[in-house]
């Protein structure tokens, strides 16, 4: 019978113990230890000697009715219908059955859904809703993932790269992903600040909501046509379409001047060296739906470089503070521009501050 704790009440969310595998509940905080049997494939082993073998399968972040009900079959099949999603857009299924594990990886593959994910490898890639669902994106999210994927997909199902490798497709400069922190982070940019549309702005929105929704204080009131309305600073702009969730009447996606960025060097580990941001490394690619080409081969040609010069575990970011950001660009042929030289305020406090230059 289910405890208190583990009733379902409509306060709150559900407790997290009623969906746990058996063997989890059993074995909760006492695990000794796990380790990667195959590319996706892994084995976690408890102190009292249990086993439970995790399959990791990449997945599309945004997903038809068809595919979760395949999900839910094969669970119900090889896993007692235990499987979870991880924060990279991963499905895992949880069995206690090794024999189950060479069938269920045969039916993903069937199925169109690769195994792999773990250690040296391309995990799948976190994103953020691009042009399907926000108002502010710069580019596709989604679209661009699968198309990166389909040609790095041999890194996914291969534990064969230096170290693991973390990227990030953030839509528009808020960043909903985790670009500012991710190996290689393929960032939406817009170049050209909100249009206002002073005839329906009156109509439509609050002069003084819109004025205050602005972080940098861009927008700021104006007269046109002798009605009250607002004009934008354009160096005081940021792109963030704060305006435009609040106003209807000042858009700022443009076809023409939107594109992406590539950035590259973060992570959040600290196991070799501190945490650090991403950095930039390409200032521009213009949208080109459905395939992206131009980010695809950008993309593929740094994970080439990098796979074929770090030394062992070293993450990209690791492997270019070695050679140094000048040799970095020798080796990708990306050429540096004005727009890798960071003026921020407090840039200075970031960079390398002796004579010593690696190249």
């Amino acid at each position: 019978m289910a405890t208190q704790a583990e009733r379902l009440t409509d306060i709150g969310p559900p407790d997290f113990r009623q969906f746990l595998h058996p063997l989890i509940k059993k074995n909760y905080g006492q695990w000794r230890y796990h380790e990667i049997l195959a590319p996706g494939v892994l084995c976690h082993v408890a102190e009292s000697g249990d086993r439970l073998y995790t399959v990791r399968a990449g997945w599309p972040r945004l997903v038809g009715l068809a595919s979760v009900r395949l999900m839910a079959d094969l669970a119900e099949k090889y896993s007692s219908g235990y499987l979870r999603f991880t924060s990279r857009n991963n499905v895992e299924f949880l069995l206690a059955d090794p024999q189950n594990i060479e069938p269920l990886k045969q039916e993903l593959a069937a199925a169109g859904f690769p195994v792999g994910g773990t250690q040296n490898s391309i995990s799948n890639i976190v994103h953020t809703q691009g042009w399907v669902h926000c108002h502010s994106s710069a580019t596709d999210a989604s679209g661009i993932v699968k198309a990166v994927m389909d040609r790095l997909c041999d890194q996914f199902t291969e534990q064969k790269l230096p170290g693991k490798l973390r990227i990030a497709l953030a839509c528009c400069l808020n960043m909903c992903g985790a670009v500012h922190c991710s190996d290689i982070a393929i960032l939406g940019i817009h170049r050209r600040a909100p249009r206002v549309q002073h005839d329906t702005l009156r109509k439509l929105c609050e002069i003084p909501n819109v004025i205050s929704s602005c972080p940098t204080g861009a927008i700021r009131s104006a007269t046109v046509d002798g009605q009250p309305s607002v004009e934008v600073i354009e160096e005081q702009c940021m792109f963030c379409a704060n305006c435009y969730t609040v106003c209807p009447s000042m858009p700022l996606n443009d076809p023409e001047n939107d594109g992406l960025s590539i950035w590259v060097g973060g992570k959040v580990s600290n196991a070799r060296s501190a945490p650090r941001f991403s950095k930039l490394a390409i200032p521009f690619i213009p949208n080109n739906p459905p395939r992206w080409p131009e980010v695809v081969e950008a993309v593929a040609n740094i994970v080439d470089v990098y796979a074929r010069n770090a030394r062992k575990f070293e993450r990209v970011g690791d492997w270019i503070e070695r050679i140094g950001w000048p040799r970095f660009f020798e080796l990708t042929g990306i050429p540096f521009t004005r727009y890798h030289i960071d003026d921020f305020r407090y840039a200075g406090q970031t960079y390398a501050r002796s004579t010593h230059i690696r190249y």
